[in-house]
């Protein structure tokens, strides 16, 4: 049975924290490196629903993408809603990790599990740091081009379902072959989708006038798809398990969380009378 410090070390190795953007906060939030792990959930966001999950498995550790102490605090009290989630780990004995842009700068990393999802072929990153290899976002192509109507239905059936669900804006009949993904809040790389010349961007949280002022183009511009931001980046979970599973065969059972955490639980349209 390893030393949660051994299972940092495997994760950093996948994910390596250098890759972080320097606003980011990546790493050990709590839990003690010289303690043995035999479980680890992963999940998306470190929250209420996820540290039960933990707990109800007997896990001790979580891996979440997303950051739980993300802005500067002075402290984490019991009675703050971030104060309660460390208390709750801690008296239960669970670790948090959290590999957050470096997980979506690593190759393979966020954007890639997102585009095997879809089943794209990945030839390089969206936004490339200067190795060429790792970066923001990723390009690929489908095996053979389908219509955009037939695009967005296979980018809603390779995701879990969320109750917002998957949109498009395009011609439904347009030919895709090319296609750009970004896991997360990608809306401010529609220009690096442009200029890399795809026929659709997949990407979470897309903001009205961005995505306005990109279809308004003169040129072609790629067609969108918009998921939200827990669906886009789920798939993450799965390719980190992996990570430590094949780091500790047999020794650390691993489990990917199946609690939907998106924050959007109704929806509505209007009815016409």
């Amino acid at each position: 049975m390893p030393a949660l410090a051994e299972v940092i070390a495997a994760l950093e190795q996948a994910y390596p924290p250098e890759l972080a953007e320097s606003w980011d906060a990546v790493g050990l939030v709590c839990g003690d490196p010289a303690e043995n792990v035999d479980k680890v959930l992963f999940c998306v966001d470190p929250v209420d629903e996820t540290v039960d999950e933990a707990i109800d498995l007997g896990a001790r550790l979580i891996v979440a993408h997303h950051p739980l102490l993300l802005r500067g605090v002075h402290g984490v009290p019991a009675d703050s809603t971030k104060g309660r989630l460390v208390h709750r780990m801690i008296r239960a004995g669970v670790a948090l990790y959290c590999a957050h842009t470096n997980a979506d700068s690593a190759s393979p990393g966020v954007s890639d599990a997102l585009a095997d999802a879809i089943g794209l072929t990945v030839l390089g990153p969206l936004d490339p740091r200067e190795d060429g290899v790792t970066g923001i976002g990723r390009i690929g192509e489908l095996p053979a081009p389908e219509p955009f109507a037939a695009f967005v239905e296979r980018v809603a059936n390779a995701l879990p379902r969320t109750e917002p669900g998957v949109y498009g804006a395009g011609d439904p009949a347009r030919p895709i072959r090319r296609v750009a993904v970004s896991g997360g809040s990608g809306d401010s790389y529609l220009k690096r989708a442009t200029a890399a010349g795809v026929d659709a961007y997949v990407t979470a949280d897309l903001r009205h006038h961005p995505a306005g002022e990109h279809l308004a183009e003169i040129a072609e511009v790629p067609a969108l798809v918009g998921v939200t931001h827990w669906a886009s980046e789920w798939p993450w979970c799965e390719q980190a398990s992996g990570v430590v599973r094949a780091a500790f065969t047999g020794n650390v059972d691993v489990h990917v969380s199946t609690r939907c955490t998106d924050p959007w639980t109704l929806r509505a349209t209007r009815t016409e009378h």
